[in-house]
């Protein structure tokens, strides 16, 4: 199990994945605070959507760039890289899903996690 962090790292971490997913134009950026929600497994999750599968490799490439620059750490896990409709990068605290954007609504997080506070980041 990963060790908890102070809740100030978590804000920074989501920052920076944020930045990262705009940077290569992510649209549909939705942050999702799980903190009040009871047994969520982070304390964040950043959901995006890429038009292309070079798109989502770019986006999850710059997540990666961003939180190293940002704090000195790579993700815990990462997976579906290769199937190219749902990437996930887990930063233990805060997890990034990068989906293909027609394969978003099949999933839909948003409503699965639908107690947690939605903040819709500007495109």
């Amino acid at each position: 199990m990963a060790k908890r962090r102070k809740p100030e790292h978590s804000e920074k971490l989501s920052q920076l994945i944020v930045k990262g997913m705009q940077e290569k134009k992510a649209t549909n950026i939705v942050l999702m605070d799980l903190r009040q929600v009871k047994n969520a497994v982070a304390d964040y999750f950043i959901v995006c959507s890429g038009n292309s599968d070079k798109q989502l490799d770019a986006i999850a490439d710059s997540i990666d760039e961003e939180v190293y620059k940002g704090l000195t750490e790579n993700p815990w896990h990462t997976e579906g890289k290769n199937n190219k409709e749902w990437i996930l990068i887990d930063y233990s605290t805060v997890v990034a899903h990068i989906f293909r954007k027609d394969r978003r609504s099949y999933y839909s997080l948003e409503k699965l996690w639908g107690d947690a506070e939605i903040t819709e980041i500007e495109d």
